[in-house]
This record gives structure tokens, C-alpha cells and sequence, in this order.
């Protein structure tokens, strides 16, 4: 019988990283900081494992391309990859500026998919800001100008963040989250990162940072970005719930929601889906079991289960293809 399941993260200490996931989330680590929790990935570079059932310990990654790859559903059923990638992210500093390939430029170039996202402000301090795209069109000439004459910041799009903002970022959009901001991120499964301008840091071996200036000209788009940081509409088909859309792309899609009671829900064959959540607890029963998820908890809940119901007073993100 198809269960959903509790997921493990890895978590990632990158030096902008802060102590919110830890403190706030209940992501028990002895790393100094936590920059980045994967909550659902089996992508190599850091790998969920599952904290529930019959299969717990075990990597999803190694489930899913096994006796589970129907769990997927029938979305992702040709694709030889698993599809996304979501993350909490405790910017406690500035992040580099940078730009993510498309998929035609990552398979040629890199051998691996590219990489479209969307962002999620989970909360931000007062005043905080990200980069996002240019201020307006610029040529590829005047790109690289600023990227070596160090005047790239004057250029980009500076936007003003607050909690419940949302954030489409197309492949090849310039962007940077600023410090101060805590994101859920949905993502293609990609570790793909060209990046421009790193503020003179030095990484852990005290040196500056690698930059891919090279490639980051060749993919980036260099044009103001269409932007509203407001999600795409609310969607009013469930008991008990507030729910919003998110985001809708060829991807993923991701909605908002927030539970005041009990409310059914449905995962049907086309696509498995990923609960994140994010303030609050909540009961999730279905296919024979019970879990309770608490605050920074991730379940994954596999295509074809069916009828599922959720239980208390807590907002969360759910993803799907």
C-alpha cells in the first residue's frame, strides 16, 4: 500500500548561511551554521532520507529508482532524473550575485538539467531587499563592462521583500537574495550556479570564490524582468482552508496553504507531491497511516494515494508537477 512519508534534509553551511533552521525549524546539526536545508532532493550532491515507515533510513533517491519509481507518477514517468528540488534557505548574509542556465545550455554544456525556481518569503528582517534581473534592458557589451569595472550592482534590479512574496526565477534571470531573508525555494533539481559578483568574499580555503563569467554571458537575460511578487490567485475548494497558487510552470507547481481545521485532499496519478510546513503542526492521515508533522517538518506523498486527509491549525507549501 502507497504511504506518504516523513523526509530527513541535508543541510548545507555555506557562509552566508545563519541559525534559524536550527533554531526555529528543529534542524538538528553540529554545523555553526545552516545556510540551506534540502527538504526533498535525490539530487547527488545532497540526498533526503526517509524518517517514516518501512523504508526508514533509506535514501529516497534509491526507492524512487527502484521497486517506487511509479511513485512518481505518470508526469515524470519518461524522465530518466528525479524532477525537483525544494529547499528552506537563512540568508543571514548577502548571497552571491548570479544566474542559473536553461535546460538546452545545461544538457549541452554541463550534462545536467537547468534550473527554473521560485521563492517563497517565509520572513525577512525590516528593510530587506533582493536583487532581481536589471533595471532595464542593457547590452551584452555593457554586461561584461560593469561585470569587470565592478559597477554591476548599478545596474541591477534592487526589490524591496516582505513575508509572503513570491518570486519567479526563469532560467537566465539575473538575482541575488539579499541578507536578512528566509526562503522556501521549489526548484529543478539542478545545482547549477554561474556566478557574476561575490562582494570580494574569500570561501573556506581563503581564496575568492570561484566566478563564471564566461557562461554566466551566455545564458543570462539582460532585460527588467516581468515581476509582481504576488502570488498567481487563490484557490477556494477546500473546507477549512486558504489556499494560494503560487506558482504554475512547465515544472513544478506550488500553492500556499493554510489550514484552520480538517480538510481532504488528493494525490492522484500524475503526480507525486512534497508538504513543507511552515508554521503551526498538522495530522496527515492517509493510506493506513498517521503522521504528525511540526514546524520545518517535509513529507512526501506518493502519486496514486488517493484520498488524504489534513488536521490542525498550520500553514504549509505544497509542491507537485
Amino acid at each position: 500500500m502507497l504511504k506518504p512519508m516523513l523526509l530527513k534534509a541535508p543541510l548545507k553551511d555555506y557562509l552566508w548561511g545563519g541559525n534559524r533552521l536550527p533554531r526555529e525549524y528543529g534542524k538538528i546539526t553540529e554545523l555553526d551554521k545552516v545556510a540551506e536545508s534540502w527538504e526533498l532532493s535525490c539530487h547527488e550532491a545532497g540526498l533526503s532520507l526517509i524518517d517514516s515507515g518501512e523504508f526508514k533510513c533509506q535514501t529516497l533517491s534509491s526507492l524512487l529508482a527502484g521497486a517506487g519509481r511509479d511513485m512518481l507518477g505518470e508526469k515524470a514517468s519518461e524522465l530518466d532524473y528525479f524532477p525537483l528540488l525544494i529547499k528552506l534557505i537563512d540568508a543571514n548574509k548577502d548571497l552571491s550575485v548570479q544566474v542559473h542556465p536553461d535546460n538546452e545550455y545545461a544538457w549541452r554544456v554541463e550534462g545536467e538539467q537547468g534550473k527554473t525556481e521560485m521563492w517563497y518569503v517565509v520572513d525577512c528582517d525590516p528593510g530587506a531587499s533582493l536583487l532581481y534581473g536589471f533595471k532595464q534592458e542593457i547590452s551584452k557589451e555593457e554586461f561584461r563592462r560593469r561585470i569587470e569595472d565592478n559597477t554591476l550592482l548599478e545596474v541591477c534590479n534592487k526589490v524591496p521583500v516582505h513575508k509572503g512574496d513570491v518570486f519567479f526565477i526563469e532560467s537566465g534571470t539575473l538575482h541575488a537574495i539579499g541578507g536578512g531573508i528566509l526562503i522556501y525555494e521549489v526548484q529543478q533539481s539542478s545545482n547549477l550556479t554561474y556566478r557574476i559578483y561575490d562582494y570580494g568574499r574569500l570561501g573556506a580555503d581563503g581564496k575568492p570564490r570561484e566566478l563564471h563569467i564566461d557562461k554566466a554571458l551566455d545564458v543570462t537575460r539582460l532585460e527588467k524582468p516581468q515581476a509582481t511578487g504576488k502570488a498567481l490567485g487563490d484557490i477556494d475548494i477546500f473546507p477549512h482552508m486558504d489556499v494560494k497558487l503560487l506558482a504554475d510552470c512547465e515544472y513544478f507547481k506550488v500553492y500556499h496553504g493554510d489550514l484552520q481545521g480538517d480538510s481532504a485532499m488528493h494525490a492522484g496519478s500524475d503526480s507525486f507531491q512534497c508538504i513543507t510546513v511552515l508554521e503551526g503542526a498538522l495530522k496527515l492521515t492517509g493510506g493506513g497511516e498517521s503522521l504528525t508533522l511540526a514546524k520545518g517538518n517535509t513529507v512526501f506523498i506518493p502519486a496514486g494515494l488517493g484520498t488524504y486527509q489534513l488536521q490542525g491549525k498550520a500553514e504549509f507549501i505544497l509542491s507537485k508537477l
